[in-house]
């Protein structure tokens, strides 16, 4: 940030502005940009570019994945409860949805 500018930025989570830092250096190193710290005042826009897409990139591949395996998490779980007899049977349920209630 230029000298000057107040930042809004309030760190809700302690460390995770290094994590993040050290996350942009691993991509930096990745995409062969070397020396990727500090000033990047003179850094072309199209490399500060690629390297916050590729970030992106590699946090939405990570949060889908967390999706899959919550999902599949809840899946395999239900799927063991119904094995066991824990969950009534689908069929009785809509049987007895579908029968009339006598007021």
């Amino acid at each position: 940030m230029a000298a000057g500018q107040k930042s809004s930025n309030v760190v809700l989570v302690p460390g995770a502005m290094a994590a993040l830092e050290r996350f942009k250096q691993e991509v930096a190193s990745e995409l062969g940009i070397q020396n990727y710290q500090g000033y990047l005042g003179d850094v072309p826009s199209r490399i500060n570019g690629a390297v916050g897409g590729h970030m992106v990139r590699r946090m939405i591949a990570a949060a889908e994945q967390s999706l899959i395996d919550q999902t599949t998490s809840a899946v395999r779980s239900g799927f063991q409860a119904g094995l066991s007899g824990q969950v009534p049977n689908p069929r009785s349920i809509s049987e007895q949805n579908l029968q009339p209630s006598n007021p």
